[in-house]
């Protein structure tokens, strides 16, 4: 019986319920979804290479049968070694799996296998070869299986569950043989003969099973025709969204806000605790462009630590409540939330202006009084955490959204907040949103291709890059001693900890440092503790207490990340460095070096790292660059993992990649935008096509 492709996959051959349940658990419940999952690696198994013919230093596929096969458990039992011994006609060969006891109940004499992976020399037997933890995959004798396993270019799948990738090649070829009708296309047709790119069908087809004349290699780096279109598919309709959603702010009433008055530049000027730099002035120049426009702004503010961009902001703040508006200005944490705060307080009230602060720490008759006063429109710039969307947060004029940190919110929690405008007509208010994390030029495009970003490249004068350095946990006494010398020369110091109480993970604990530290590395020298339990007034104390040096060692967790600004500080200390990520590296960094001493930061990590947390440390000791850093930050994590997928499940691309795939992402932007920009009617088909769940991911009715 033939099969389409919104046909359950329960009602596939070798599928049934069972092995349903665990698909729908990965969000596969349709032929069509399942066509979708695609390989991520494929093996040659049209020329494979016979035994006799390996040679060390070699990666190679070969067709064997299991001879004999036995596990060396070593003393304790903590670790065990799997030794493998398979031949085929031309001769035999040695395996190691490591941790591979598990294989004594899956392989057994005579079995059919194809293993994959590097060939290399026995250091304790040179006669012969050996692999070492390769890949492998046992054959099924029946011929359908030979079908999809050999004498053919083999897709590799990421297993699902207890669905091997053999199990899921033979579901999935099944389902290709049974399919009775084609994908349908959404590409504009013009777009794929510009290209000459397959159609939808051909090119998932080939990815399942390319073609024998398909070049291996570049199926392995996703670069064949059928990989192109596909990923060049996923790009333009994330750009197509974003196009759209562009359209409709600009299509929007605004507030064209009064920039050019004496009045105002006067009271700009007037808040101004230094002379500007000259990218803050051009960057303040952007944004009052778009304030005196009459449609929404919607601007990124991207600067590296320590660039000013609060001033920037506070600057464009001033512009608007010198209008008659009201500023909110949104921050990820308390800690965050409260150094805004103080900081627009000691920049503004000189000046006049009325500052309030709305967040969850407060008591209740504290919250009451901030919320009137934002009803009532004496507070002009309220500063705050996710306290200012809820419910009972009512703005009297908003006119200028300012969003700090913003990767860390959702584009949903962003909206909320906009939507609190309450102006008279309805007008939209601008948005600001600011991040110290750099981000490349393809992930801005990918993630914020809607919005005009301006970017501050230069420090303000008097900041000093610090020096950085790693080293390992058995030179901590003379770090210590170094700290010492720098506390006697009067400066300050951060001693940062990846947790705040003890764990199975044997990672050193900030609360136990604490008191290691008081009691037996600084006796006598004025030591405090910060994380994130702590109550808002203990942490508040804590910090104040740090800031007029009361406190010479402040011994914390991440809560220090962002935000923090102490400039006597010229020593950030963080222990197990390698358990952090570059960008929140960076940021810790980026707390120290704030005034005019020379400081610096060393990365304390054990003997043995891992080589991708040996290339984190090393970027970070070698560049105080965060644009090179975050560059370096997306090869490593990826474009899911830089900024967290809870925030960002627009990331979710099956293939493309920002980064590997910037030359398509590029192109299918220019092309989107071209497309929206011409009002063509193939953007409606378009629209229509994806339906009402793909407009809600984009947000196409929305702004934010």
């Amino acid at each position: 019986m033939g099969i389409r492709l919104n046909t359950s996959v329960k009602y596939l051959k070798g599928v049934g319920p069972a092995r349903a349940a665990i698909l729908a658990e990965r969000g596969i419940t349709t032929v069509a979804e399942l066509l979708h999952y695609l390989p991520f690696r494929y093996e040659d198994r049209l020329r494979l290479t016979p035994i006799a013919q390996l040679q060390p230093g070699g990666v190679y596929t070969i067709s064997a049968e299991v001879e004999s096969g036995g596990t060396v458990r070593f003393r304790g039992g903590a670790r065990e070694v799997y030794h493998l011994a398979v031949r085929d006609a031309s001769g035999r060969l040695y395996c190691k799996f490591f941790h591979g006891g598990y294989l004594e109940r899956r392989l057994r004499p005579g079995q059919p296998i194809i293993l994959h992976g590097k060939v290399d020399v026995d250091p304790y037997r040179p006669a012969r070869l050996e692999m070492i933890n390769p890949e492998f995959e046992l054959l099924s004798t029946d011929e359908e299986a030979d079908s999809t396993e050999v004498k053919r270019i083999v897709p590799i799948y990421e297993a699902i569950g207890k669905l091997s990738a053999r199990v899921l090649r033979r579901i999935i070829y099944g389902a290709l043989q049974s399919l009775e009708e084609r994908f349908p296309d959404p590409l504009p047709s013009a777009l794929l003969e510009r290209y000459g790119w397959p159609g939808k069908h051909d090119a998932v087809v080939r990815l399942h099973f390319p073609e024998p004349s398909e070049e291996l290699r570049l199926l392995n780096e996703f670069r064949t025709a059928a990989h192109r279109r596909l990923i060049f598919e996923e790009f333009f309709f994330y750009q197509l969204g974003l196009a759209l959603r562009r359209q409709q702010r600009r299509s929007a009433q605004g507030i064209a806000f009064r920039v050019r008055e004496d009045r105002i530049r006067e009271a700009v000027k007037k808040i101004l605790p230094f002379k500007p730099t000259a990218a803050q002035k051009r960057v303040l120049g952007e944004i009052a462009a778009d304030l005196e426009r009459p449609v929404p702004m919607n601007r990124l503010l991207q600067g590296d630590v320590g660039s000013g961009k609060t001033l920037v902001a506070l600057e464009a703040a001033t512009i608007v409540i010198e209008n008659g508006y009201q500023v909110a200005l949104m921050a990820p944490t308390e800690i965050l939330a409260v150094q805004h705060y103080l900081s627009a307080r000691r920049t503004l009230e000189r000046a006049g202006y009325r500052v309030a602060l709305l967040i969850s720490g407060l008591s209740p008759s504290e919250r009451e009084q901030t919320r009137r006063s934002i009803r009532e429109h004496t507070a002009q710039l309220v500063v705050g955490t996710h306290a200012l969307i809820e419910p009972d947060v009512e703005f009297a004029r908003l006119g200028l959204v300012i969003v700090d940190e913003q990767h860390r919110f959702g584009v949903l929690q962003r909206l909320r907040l906009m939507e609190k405008g309450g102006t008279r007509g309805g007008e939209i208010p601008d948005v600001l949103v600011m991040t110290a994390t750099p981000i490349p030029r393809t992930l801005a495009l990918t993630l914020y291709g809607d919005l005009d970003v301006s970017i501050l490249d230069e420090m303000p004068p008097g900041r000093i890059p610090p020096r950085t350095r790693w080293t390992t946990e058995d030179h901590l006494p003379g770090v210590w001693e170094f700290v010492r010398r720098e506390i006697r020369q009067g400066r300050q110091a951060y001693i940062v900890y990846p947790v705040i109480e003890e764990s199975k993970q044997e990672l050193k604990a900030a609360t136990a440092e604490y008191e290691r530290l008081s009691r037996d590395v600084f006796p006598g020298l004025r030591v405090g503790l910060l994380h994130g339990r702590l109550r808002r007034e203990e942490k508040d104390q804590v910090m104040e207490q740090f800031r007029r040096n009361e406190i010479q060692i402040l011994v914390s967790t991440t809560v220090i990340e962002v935000g923090v600004d102490v400039p006597n500080a010229t020593v950030m200390v963080v222990e197990h460095a390698d358990r952090f990520g570059l960008a929140q590296l960076h940021q810790l960094r980026g707390r120290i070096g704030r005034g005019g001493h020379r400081s610096y930061c060393i990365l304390v990590a054990p003997k043995t790292v891992s080589e991708e947390a040996r290339t984190r440390l090393e970027t970070l000791a070698r560049s105080a660059d965060g644009f090179a850093i975050a560059e370096m930050d997306l090869k490593l994590r990826g474009p899911g993992e830089f900024f967290g997928t809870r925030q960002h499940g627009d990331l979710q691309f099956v293939l493309a990649h920002p980064l590997r795939d910037r030359e398509l992402l590029e192109l299918a932007r220019q092309e989107a935008f071209a497309l929206v920009e011409r009002a063509d009617a193939e953007v409606q088909r378009l629209v229509k096509y994806l339906g009402p769940r793909w407009s809600r991911r984009y947000a196409l009715a929305t702004v934010g």
